[in-house]
């Protein structure tokens, strides 16, 4: 049965199904010798080249579905490349054969927390959709005082130059003196709209931190920089939220010695994130965490 050639290229982890329409709309795809049209499907025995390179296509029968919960630090961009050559979230994530993380959505520079990868593009793609509103949380460091009316408006809505917006909570965080910690909670995802909903009140924010992308949260033994692999159970529930079948296979392995293999990883990651520093070029270098 022949499949539409984005879905095969994201499902096979070399993008979100937008990257590969954009990929194949700008002529960098060819089928069985001949460039591809968007709207093209393919049978499992054609040739597929992107850029000229051949790649090998997998039925989602070959795809294990596999998800990275990565604690971006700030000064990281959202994107593979960079011509000022700043560090990209890219930069730090382990190899993965015939295939690419696809970050599921994105967090600004300045912005830290919890950013999600998939070797699934349709899973990212999915989960990225506006229809899929997935609750979001994050911390916020606001400075000044914040009268609770404009709290109250936050809570209820304001309008911002893409339309109304809200948050769905707010919620005082502690702080000391002028710093004011809030967690924040919202559904959608557009850009840099947690900072703009603050900044429509005239409130400075100098901290931004995602703790949570619906029920999977930032885990506290995390180090800025390092990344973890979400077990099946967590896997299925994004899956589920996508809509998708659950994935009944995983790259890690579950027995009575886990929890201690756990901490031992717990430990490489930690070191792997000390010797990724930016050097006097300003470019990092790559750790070699092992997939």
């Amino acid at each position: 049965m022949s499949e539409k050639l984005q879905k095969v290229l994201a499902r096979a982890g070399h993008g979100s199904r937008r990257e590969m329409e954009a990929w194949i709309a700008a002529g960098r795809v060819s089928i069985d010798g001949e460039i591809a049209s968007l709207g093209d499907r393919i049978e499992a025995d054609a040739k597929v080249r992107i850029d000229g390179r051949a790649i090998s296509l997998k039925s989602a029968e070959d795809v294990i579905c596999r998800v990275l919960a990565y604690h971006k630090p700030e000064g990281e961009i959202c994107s593979r490349k960079d011509p000022e050559g700043r560090p990209t979230v890219f930069d730090r994530l382990p190899k993965v054969r015939d295939s690419r993380w696809v970050a599921v959505g994105r967090l600004d520079i300045n912005t830290s927390g919890l950013l999600l990868f998939t070797s699934d593009g349709e899973l990212a793609n999915r989960l990225m959709h506006p229809s899929n509103e997935v609750d979001r949380e994050y911390a916020v460091r606001t400075f000044g005082e914040i009268p609770e009316a404009t709290v109250q408006r936050l809570r209820t809505g304001v309008m911002l130059e893409d339309g109304p917006a809200q948050f769905d909570s707010i919620k005082p965080a502690g702080g000391e003196g002028m710093n004011q910690w809030w967690h924040v909670c919202l559904r959608e995802g557009r850009n840099r709209e947690v900072r703009r909903l603050w900044e429509s009140q005239e409130v400075q924010v100098s901290r931004l931190i995602r703790i949570r992308y619906g029920m999977v949260e930032l885990p506290k033994s995390l180090p800025r920089g390092g990344w973890v692999e979400l077990p099946v159970e967590q896997v299925n529930y994004l899956r589920k939220l996508a809509g998708l079948e659950p994935e009944t296979r995983t790259m890690l392995a579950a027995d009575k010695h886990s929890v201690a293999r756990a901490q031992v990883k717990s430990a490489k990651i930690r070191r792997a994130v000390r010797k990724h520093k930016v050097t006097g070029s300003g470019k990092p270098k790559p750790s070699r965490q092992r997939s």
